[in-house]
């Protein structure tokens, strides 16, 4: 009876919530939560490794104790790495790769988002003449290797006197990311409904005037996708810096590599290590502050169409 009369309260009866406390310990969730630890461990060692690494000197590192906290803690290794770790015979450190990332980054990231939004906006609504083939060349464009089309790419540009230039390694990323980005922008603009469309046709709208004045202020969520897809991407990269880029242009992943694998005098893990983790901070802060915009670009109709 007083199960009853507090179900029909609209209260929980007692064995229900003894239930709901007994099933928050079951052995399925118990499996979960040692999965979800198990998977972070493995992917936070290696970088709790870097760390800790990184601010040990030599000597300490030398005792072989890989995963002990420093007994002497030390910043020395950091700004060694900035300013005066070696790639090869320059021993001005990595902030030269990290500049010449930068530069590299910025215009091909806008280059590409643009030309990608153009091309996805003239695909989903205006459809010109082979549209659809066309639709499918950029598609088979993602799916093909790079190496594949490194060789011809280096005849033409320097065809063109662009190859070993930061223009030719910017133009090479505009052309990679081309496909990707007209993909995302297609079917981000294939879920907006066509009756804006045809309503500002109907205004009078031109091509131009309704893609800036309409559909780009609309693209908020899917600009943000397509901006942390090209920075990682292009940040991460290193066959195409290493082979366009030229000698003053090397991004930071070149740069990172010739610091490690330099052979001349002591080998400085630490040094290392905290060159490894300068190159992958602007990855990581991309993802950590816009990850929830990602994620919202996602569910905005990134994949949709």
């Amino acid at each position: 009876m007083n199960t009853l009369d507090s179900t029909l309260k609209g209260g929980v009866p007692h064995r229900t919530r003894a239930r709901r406390r007994h099933s928050a310990f079951s052995p399925a969730r118990l499996g979960i939560y040692a999965f979800l630890l198990t998977a972070a461990a493995f992917f936070l060692l290696p970088l709790y490794v870097m760390l800790v690494t990184s601010v040990k000197p030599m000597s300490e590192i030398r005792l072989g104790n890989l995963l002990g906290l420093p007994m002497h803690f030390t910043l020395d290794a950091w700004s060694a790495a900035w300013r005066s770790a070696c790639t090869g015979l320059d021993c001005n450190g990595i902030r030269v790769g990290f500049w010449n990332s930068v530069r590299i980054v910025a215009p091909s990231t806008v280059l590409s988002i643009m030309v990608g939004a153009v091309n996805g906006y003239a695909l989903s609504f205006w459809r010109p003449r082979g549209a659809g083939p066309l639709f499918g060349v950029l598609l088979v464009g993602a799916f093909i290797p790079i190496q594949v089309m490194v060789y011809p790419l280096v005849h033409v540009l320097a065809s063109v006197h662009l190859f070993s230039s930061l223009p030719g390694i910017v133009l090479i990323h505009t052309i990679f990311g081309m496909p990707v980005m007209t993909l995302l922008f297609r079917n981000y603009y294939a879920s907006i409904p066509q009756e804006l469309f045809k309503a500002a046709r109907i205004d009078g709208g031109s091509f131009w005037r309704i893609f800036f004045q309409l559909m780009l202020p609309m693209s908020t969520p899917i600009i943000v996708v397509a901006l942390i897809m090209q920075v990682t991407n292009i940040w991460n990269d290193f066959v195409l810096g290493l082979v366009f880029a030229g000698t003053k242009n090397l991004p930071m992943t070149v740069q990172l590599n010739n610091i490690i694998n330099t052979t001349t005098g002591e080998r400085l893990y630490n040094v290392n290590m905290a060159a490894t983790i300068l190159t992958s901070m602007v990855p990581l802060a991309v993802y950590f502050i816009s990850g929830r915009w990602f994620v919202r670009g996602i569910a905005s109709g990134a994949v949709k169409g």
